[in-house]
């Protein structure tokens, strides 16, 4: 089943096991409340094709626990684990104003807040457990460069505008804050 780009996969969770002896399985959900991915019933893999349906779930202390038919004993169960669980982008509530969901981010232009200088294309929104960070495709070539999703790196995100405007911290030997001359002034 092909994926639409009109209408992206969002992983909501990861299967991590079989929970007792009938068959239910443990879910870790990535949704903000646990219980909401039992709203979507039917799961999908990465590629659009069917994953679990969720008959029935209940919430545990890290994440839910699911019955899905099909899913009968430990082991079938346990044969799940690692599985990731999406759902189309169109299958999520609508965010409130001025929200939006880290998926939207990529695709939209950055520019530099201060010299609107084109930075780039979002490529990817990653999170290698230090927080989230935008993969940037620089409009000019060149390897993707990564910006911290910071409130200081990230000062304004427009997504009905298509733009982020970005201050992107200093790289790694370069000054940072205003030139000497512009600190001391012009002393002639």
């Amino acid at each position: 089943m092909a994926v639409s780009p009109d209408d992206p996969l969002i992983l909501v969770g990861r299967v991590a096991g079989g929970f007792g002896v009938r068959g239910e399985v443990r879910i870790s959900t990535y949704t903000e409340d646990p219980m909401s991915i039992a709203a979507f019933k039917a799961l999908k893999r990465q590629d659009g094709s069917p994953a679990l349906t969720i008959a029935s779930a209940r919430k545990t202390k890290d994440g839910v626990v699911c019955r899905c038919p099909g899913v009968e004993t430990k082991e079938a169960a346990d044969a799940l684990r690692g599985l990731r669980l999406y759902v189309p982008r169109s299958a999520l509530p609508e965010p409130d104003e001025d929200e939006f969901y880290l998926t939207d981010l990529v695709g939209l232009t950055v520019r530099h807040i201060q010299t609107d200088q084109l930075l780039g294309r979002v490529k990817s929104v990653q999170n290698f457990g230090a927080g989230d960070i935008l993969e940037i495709t620089p409009d000019l070539g060149g390897p993707t460069w990564y910006l911290p999703f910071t409130r200081a790196a990230v000062p304004e995100v427009k997504i009905s505008e298509g733009l982020i405007l970005a201050d992107p911290p200093a790289l790694v030997g370069e000054h940072e804050g205003p030139s000497e001359d512009e600190e001391l002034g012009d002393r002639d």
